[in-house]
Parts: C-alpha cells; structure tokens; sequence
C-alpha cells in the first residue's frame, strides 16, 4: 500500500481513538510529507475542523502548493475541495468515495486530478463510522 494514504488513514484511526470522524490526510510535497491531519470537529468543537483543513494547518504556510499532493482517506467535501482549489494543489489521492460522494467533479472542474484509490480499509472504516454514528456523520456533512 502507499506509504502516504496508510499514513492518511493512521491519522483517521487517530481521529476515532479519541471519539471524532475517521477522515485522515496527508500533505507531501517532495515525496515528503510536510503535513498531517484528521478531522477534528468533535474534540475540538470547531465545524471547521475537517482532516484536510486540519492538515494544511499543521503543514502551515508552504508557499506555492502546486507541487504538492493532498492525500485523504475520503473524497473531499466543498470545504475542503475549496481550499485544494484556493491553493492550487493539482493532485488528489484519495482512499474512497463510495461513503461519501464529495466535490470530485467540482475538484476536476478547476483542473485539479483526483486520483481515487477505493481502498478496502478506508471503506470499511467510513461504512462502520456511519452505522455507529449516523447523527453524527450527518452533522459533518451538512445533512
């Protein structure tokens, strides 16, 4: 498996641990990763809070993001596709969109490739997350 969506979904792991969303991501710029993140809404109480937000916030100010690469283990919301747009990340590689379809079209509209990698763990991990949770998976997605 890819070093850098397996290190995506341990940050998602990391996430369930203390009670939030299981959505992890990575920012790697120079086969190096400059940033690590999960969704944080619930323990921290900030909507805002999401994985990739959360990971371009720890990765802090990188410059020109155009040769990096956003990794996360669910297909970005319109927050987060806003923000990969804003900054002008060209790559996208996610670990599913069969839990939750997002802003892939939206993504690709701005030129952006999304490479979706329908990884297996990242399904299981979303589809057992949402069973348990369903109020709260609602709350994240603005349903």
């Amino acid at each position: 498996m890819d070093e850098f969506i397996e290190a995506a979904i341990q940050e998602a792991k990391k996430s369930k641990a203390q009670g939030g969303i299981p959505i992890g991501s990575v920012l790697v710029k120079d086969g190096k990763i400059i940033g690590l993140g999960h969704n944080q809404r619930v323990q921290k109480n900030d909507p805002m809070a999401h994985a990739e937000i959360d990971c371009l916030r720890n990765a802090g100010r990188v410059g020109n993001y155009k040769d990096t690469v956003l990794y996360s283990t669910l297909m970005p919301c319109y927050l987060c596709g806003g923000a990969v747009v804003q900054f002008g990340i060209r790559k996208v590689i996610v670990g599913e969109s069969r839990t939750f379809e997002g802003c892939e079209k939206f993504m690709k509209q701005h030129g952006v490739e999304v490479i979706n990698l329908d990884n297996n763990e990242c399904i299981t991990m979303m589809q057992d997350f949402i069973k348990k949770n369903q109020k709260l998976w609602f709350e994240d997605i603005g349903k």
